[in-house]
């Protein structure tokens, strides 16, 4: 008697909502031609704070993507979450019909780091302008970090395991992690990612005790990750959605498999303690290339955590080295971050979604807005670069101590 077949979790749809597009093409084009979308903060009740730069998801109109009965109890990220979960479930082609047969079979996972801010701010200036009675009640729930993960699956019927990783940056590669976990436990398919909104007045003022927050206000030096001119991270807002599928599944619906989640580990250093982060996150890349049954020399690719804080890209610079050893100086880096901001929890997830597309298309995106680097990294900067790509390794750390990383392997490898 054979021993049944290993459970492997594969990428089959993905879906975007960021500052340099609202669909998986336009944030593709934009992230492989090195353009930056940075820009000064035009968000109401924002021109009076210090923090003057951040990637804003303009083109993005709530009602034509939400219904209404669900955009009048949800905030901001939740409506980013909603429409890429749907652009990603139409990329994999599960509509409702599909999952109406087997909704115990299809789970949502995402990871939050600011919850509902600006819709928590609104319900607050209700209750000290014109008293309680003007709060809603949905003001219980919108801000909450587990409200994304709560909508997708009502608004979609599915009732398999959901779950939300409440953590920093880093919680949104545990997120797609755990979503990998529950398809090897027998779930079939998990949505999960990370969307944010932290660009309301009131989250914005929580974000400016972040030293590493920068404070220039040119777009155009504002984020520069791994240079002398190095000074802190740009916010931003958006994230990403993915169908994360049992290989086996994928094939059964003749769906190609984009990508499998080969490997993840993860670690905790302490709350900005940069140096430190060194060793946190070159352990973690040893123990996802450990859980992929991968070596260094197999990495074709780092999507770096690139934080833009001189000790903390040190730090990530040296990691990468202990880790990956000789591979390390041939390895090409990227982080095309750089281009939109560094959306929190949603950062890692939109790299991910990245590295999927640059596997795909044979092409390591660059690095847009960075020249003259000052460490010892192949930081892929200018234009895209043409590669063979199996492997790709994503990082993230968090403001508060968290380290992780993310393998990724092409197709059914």
């Amino acid at each position: 008697m054979s021993a049944p077949q290993e459970r492997r979790a594969a990428v089959t749809g993905i879906g975007v909502v960021a500052p340099n597009g609202t669909s998986t093409e336009t944030f593709w084009k934009s992230v492989q031609e090195g353009i930056s979308v940075l820009d000064r903060i035009t968000r109401e009740g924002c021109d009076h704070l210090p923090l003057k730069v951040a990637g804003e998801v303009r083109a993005f109109e709530p009602a034509d993507m939400v219904e209404e009965r669900f955009l009048v109890q949800t905030d901001r990220f939740t409506h980013f979450a909603m429409t890429a979960a749907d652009l990603a479930l139409e990329e994999a082609r599960l509509g409702r019909a599909d999952t109406d047969a087997e909704p115990f079979s299809v789970g949502v996972v995402t990871a939050a780091g600011s919850g509902g801010g600006e819709f928590g701010q609104r319900e607050l200036q209700q209750l000290w302008g014109k008293g309680s009675r003007f709060v809603g009640p949905y003001q219980s729930i919108a801000w909450f970090y587990a409200a994304s993960t709560g909508q997708v699956s009502i608004r979609r019927g599915f009732k398999g395991p959901c779950s939300v990783v409440a953590a920093d940056e880093a919680g949104g590669l545990d997120a797609l992690a755990h979503a990998a976990r529950a398809v090897e436990r027998g779930t079939d398919v998990i949505v999960a990612g990370s969307t944010e909104a932290p660009l309301a007045p009131y989250s914005m003022v929580c974000q400016l005790g972040y030293d590493e927050l920068s404070r220039e206000t040119d777009p155009a030096r504002a984020y520069r990750p791994f240079t002398d001119a190095a000074c802190g991270f740009v916010p931003a807002e958006g994230g990403a959605m993915l169908v994360v599928e049992e290989i086996g599944s994928a094939r059964r619906r003749g769906l190609p498999v984009r990508a499998t989640i080969a490997g993840h580990g993860a670690t905790f250093t302490g709350a900005s303690r940069w140096a430190e982060s060194r060793e946190g996150l070159a352990q973690a890349i040893r123990g996802a290339l450990d859980d992929a049954d991968l070596a260094p020399e197999d990495v074709d690719v780092v999507f770096a955590d690139a934080l833009g804080v001189p000790e903390a890209d040190r730090a990530e610079a040296l990691a990468i080295a202990d880790a990956l050893g000789d591979r390390a100086r041939r390895v090409p880096v990227t982080a095309p971050k750089t281009g939109i901001g560094r959306a929190y929890c949603a950062a890692p997830v939109l790299d991910t979604a990245a590295a999927v597309l640059a596997m795909e298309h044979g092409l390591i995106p660059p690095t847009p807005g960075v020249a003259d680097i000052c460490h010892d990294l192949d930081l892929v900067t200018g234009r895209a670069r043409p590669a063979e790509l199996r492997t790709a390794l994503v990082l993230s750390r968090g403001l508060m101590g968290s380290n992780s990383a993310l393998v990724l392997r092409h197709g059914a490898a």
